[in-house]
């Protein structure tokens, strides 16, 4: 059995993701605050550690062929899965959901005020994704390969001009953070994507959607957080030359 003190919710969720499940149950974020263990996690919360182990344990008892094991692929192949599979699926579904939310402004505003932040919400998360995207595709991720490739040959490689590889990542998380809050409070502004009764199609697919879109999020900052950028730190310092 694992012990509370020691493993970190990432780390138990980079082991297999099914534990996700487990966490988001009991409202703990498994994603852009992986990194405390869960008796940190549950230290303000009326929750009971010992059923999340038990629960925990039990699922990492079974195997499960349908699980994709990310903590084992090689951090070039983890970078493409990344940009191919949520990169993509952010630029995508930000297109469909833009105008959606916009409309159910102008349709249901009235009766609604909550739609309004909620669209802005959106906006400034589509914006800012889109920025933080481009920054990884542009310079953190073509450094990570680069260290993949220098490893696989012995080689040495220089220093980059953010000075280490922990620079561009601290800001990742960063922004990983201010997207998990902003989306937060969608949640709670939609009363966890729940539609009201006068909710027309539109309304009740624009909000499934963004529950989606908050479920992929999640994935997408957990692989960043708690699997690609530990070990894009480890593996510079162990090929970078020593300063």
């Amino acid at each position: 059995m694992e012990t509370l003190d020691k493993i970190t919710i990432g780390e138990y969720v980079a082991k297999d993701f099914r534990t996700a499940a487990i966490f988001s149950k009991y409202g703990i974020d498994f994603c852009c605050r992986g990194n405390r263990t869960i008796e940190e996690a549950t230290k303000k919360k009326d929750t009971d550690t010992k059923a999340i182990m038990e629960q925990i344990n039990a699922v990492l008892a079974t195997n499960n062929n349908n699980t994709i094991d990310f903590n084992s692929w090689p951090l070039d192949l983890l970078v493409d899965y990344i940009e191919k599979t949520h990169h993509r699926y952010v630029e995508e579904k930000t297109q469909v959901l833009l105008p959606f939310l916009n409309k159910l402004c102008k349709v249901h505003g009235a009766n609604h005020p909550e739609l309004f932040e909620i669209n802005e919400l959106f906006i400034g998360c589509s914006g800012e994704l889109a920025q933080h995207m481009k920054k990884e595709e542009l310079i953190l991720f073509p450094f990570i390969k680069k260290m993949v490739k220098a490893s696989l040959s012995d080689e040495l490689i220089t220093q980059p001009h953010f000075g280490t590889v922990e620079n561009p990542i601290a800001m990742m998380m960063h922004e990983h953070d201010a997207e998990g809050e902003r989306f937060r409070k969608i949640a709670q502004l939609t009363n966890n994507y729940t539609p009201g009764p006068d909710a027309c199609n539109t309304y009740r697919v624009t909000y499934a959607m963004l529950e989606e879109f908050e479920q992929d999020l999640h994935k997408h900052i957990h692989l960043e957080n708690n699997i690609l950028f530990p070990k894009a730190a480890k593996l510079e310092r162990l090929f970078l030359p020593k300063q």
